[in-house]
């Protein structure tokens, strides 16, 4: 399953009139092509900067998310976040807002892991304890994360169904069927990246140095969230981890069952994706069933 179709075309002329209409003391930096992703288009601008254009509808009302709620939530943080620096409008003939974000050098932990994964572990569940703040009741809700574990099941079904015989479907559905049982969360929604995986997670110089990537950002459980301990580490630095943010055993049941979830996601995704979610769904199943 590949990435959704653009549904306007964006290219460095487009971009360089609206840096130039906007903010025109950027509009003369060095501009490139960086990447084109599932609801954005990125262009480095500069040394130290990203232009993040949505491709979408669906990304540019995630756009206007972030553009609302980040700049708020990134006070405090013990790493940066891709809070937008500047907002742009829409303009000539883009029709979405678009932000100016930070470049940050590195490579993602997908392409080069952190080299010390007991110390990543720590610090990323102190990240996400910081971020996992209580969120007002008009922060973004979500249909696809933050969500009791058990709305989950359709896309899971879906998904299986895509992948066939290209993953275990028993042993899958054993443990789903399993972990869908964990009690629910009962505490307050809380703020949630949304979307933490390691292509998500900056390493410079071998250490985790940012977070990016918020257009997922929403309300609700932070067992989603948490998923990323299958994604990222092996069972030792996921013990560490799971210390680290304290939790309890029915919040460790459902980021697990998450885990299991989004691997299937992941597995029926494109090349970019699906080696991790077929590497989600072994760390989830080569654990003991609970």
């Amino acid at each position: 399953m590949g990435a959704p179709s653009a549904e306007v075309e964006i290219g460095e002329l487009l971009v360089r009139s609206l840096l130039d209409e906007q903010h025109r003391d950027l509009a003369g930096l060095a501009l490139r092509p960086l990447a084109s992703g599932w609801d954005n288009v990125l262009y480095r601008l500069g040394d130290e900067l990203v232009v993040r254009l949505p491709r979408r509808a669906m990304g540019a009302l995630l756009m206007e998310h972030e553009l609302a709620w980040l700049p708020g939530l990134a006070g405090g943080l013990p790493l940066p976040i891709s809070a937008p620096v500047r907002i742009g409008r829409p303009g000539g003939e883009y029709p979405w807002p678009w932000a100016v974000v930070p470049w940050f050098p590195g490579d993602t932990a997908e392409a080069t892991p952190p080299a010390d994964l007991d110390a990543t572990a720590v610090g990323l569940a102190r990240f996400l304890v910081a971020f996992h703040r209580p969120a007002p009741e008009d922060a973004p809700l979500s249909s696809f994360r933050g969500i009791p574990l058990a709305e989950r099941a359709p896309f899971v079904r879906h998904d299986l169904d895509e992948l066939g015989a290209a993953v275990d479907q028993p042993a899958i559905l054993r443990r789903w069927a399993e972990l869908v049982e964990a009690p629910a969360w009962a505490g307050p929604p809380l703020w949630l990246h949304g979307d933490v995986h390691p292509l998500n997670l900056i390493v410079q110089a071998g250490v985790l140095s940012a977070v990016v990537d918020f257009g997922d950002l929403c309300q609700g459980d932070p067992a989603s969230d948490l998923a990323v301990a299958w994604m990222l580490f092996p069972p030792g630095p996921r013990a560490g981890f799971r210390s680290a943010l304290g939790l309890d055993d029915s919040t460790w049941a459902r980021a697990r069952g998450w885990a299991l979830a989004l691997g299937v996601a992941l597995a029926n995704g494109d090349d970019r994706v699906s080696g991790l979610g077929h590497r989600t769904l072994a760390a989830v199943l080569a654990e003991p069933a609970s």
